[in-house]
């Protein structure tokens, strides 16, 4: 039995579209390796589903990275410079916003400040007193906070001090309060260990 001629696009259901392409990628690999034994070829493929696994298949005598350096020399194509720029690119931003920074601390420090017309000046003063403000806000906070804490330590004390002067009264009022009268000097019976 024939098959039919399939038309080429996109699978609209989804179950069959992954069951296809991972039909299809094993058939690839197969081939990959058929073609690296029988014609000691360098083969590597790689391919992304729509879940965005990896799957990849590799010559044994080779690393994708040596494939890509090989493809780079016979092609011409240098593959690694765009990411070299980019990087260059990047780095180079980087280091324009730490000197940006830096430049910042120092000023704010009281240094460099020749290098400032006197927009910038004012500018930097604003900064400085909303900074200014700001911690002075929080000092304030935490200074309230700990009289806060404080204030309760010492209601808690004052608490005990009073707990043991109505003690005290207690016992002033009650010359027996808390003692045992043991006249006859029986403390054994008192005990429960006579003798």
């Amino acid at each position: 039995m024939a098959r039919g001629k399939m038309e080429m696009k996109k699978i609209e259901n989804k179950a069959s579209r992954q069951v296809t392409y991972s039909k299809r990628r094993n058939g690839l690999f197969k081939k990959a390796k058929e073609l690296t034994v029988l014609c000691d070829a360098k083969v590597s493929i790689i391919m992304f589903s729509t879940t965005e696994k990896l799957h990849e298949y590799i010559s044994p005598s080779i690393t994708t990275k040596q494939l890509f350096d090989e493809y780079q020399k016979i092609s011409g194509n240098d593959l690694w410079s765009s990411h070299y720029e980019r990087n260059l690119k990047k780095l180079k931003e980087h280091k324009e916003v730490n000197s940006n920074l830096r430049r910042e601390i120092r000023q704010r420090r009281g240094e460099s400040l020749n290098d400032l017309n006197l927009k910038e000046l004012h500018g930097l003063e604003q900064e400085i007193e909303v900074a200014v403000e700001l911690i002075r806000d929080r000092k304030y906070r935490v200074i309230t906070n700990r009289i806060e804490a404080h204030k309760k330590k010492s209601r808690n004390a004052e608490e005990v001090q009073r707990f043991i002067l109505h003690e005290l009264d207690a016992r002033n009022e009650d010359p027996q309060y808390g003692l045992v009268d043991n006249i006859a000097g029986d403390y054994g019976s008192l005990l429960g260990c006579p003798n």
